[in-house]
């Protein structure tokens, strides 16, 4: 079963929800920064979460609890880009911890990690939407309700597709 991404819809088996996406919508990404959701197919990582803010975590995926000093790595000079990283750092990240609750739950897409290309993108996630549906910097966004449905259904091995807008 394949999650599928088009320019306005997220949608998985019969389930499908308004999602968000970069303010550049859809394409080939080619660098940190563009602001384009990486049109491709790609696994799921592995599962990140607010235990403060979620109490129950159903899925078969690999969970990881984020903590205050957690953040990932968006800086392309660094031999942690686009790796899931401990601060306090000098290089440039983005925290995880978040006031929002756009990062309470966060499916880590391997965009960009196979291998690492330093500069061609971090950071692709499916998190929560904003209440407006902002557009986000590159993720797939939607709404708690649905992420929560979403990954108690998806497994290990599937596939999320981001399809062309036309």
């Amino acid at each position: 079963m394949h999650i599928k991404i088009n320019k306005n819809y997220l949608s998985y088996d019969k389930y499908k929800v308004k999602c968000a996406l970069g303010k550049r919508g859809i394409g080939k990404k080619k660098k940190e920064g563009d602001e384009i959701t990486p049109l491709g197919r790609y696994n799921i990582k592995f599962l990140l979460y607010r235990k403060d803010r979620i109490k129950k975590v159903k899925t078969e995926l690999k969970k990881i609890i984020i903590k205050k000093n957690m953040g990932w790595c968006d800086d392309p000079s660094s031999k942690n880009y686009n790796k899931l990283i401990q601060l306090p750092t000098k290089n440039s990240h983005e925290k995880l911890y978040k006031y929002d609750n756009s990062y309470d739950i966060i499916l880590v897409l391997n965009y960009n990690m196979q291998p690492i290309k330093n500069g061609k993108g971090s950071a692709i996630f499916i998190h929560v939407a904003k209440r407006d549906y902002k557009k986000t910097l590159g993720c797939i966004a939607i709404s708690k309700t649905a992420l929560l449905k979403i990954i108690s259904k998806i497994k290990k091995n599937t596939i999320v597709e981001i399809l062309d807008q036309k």
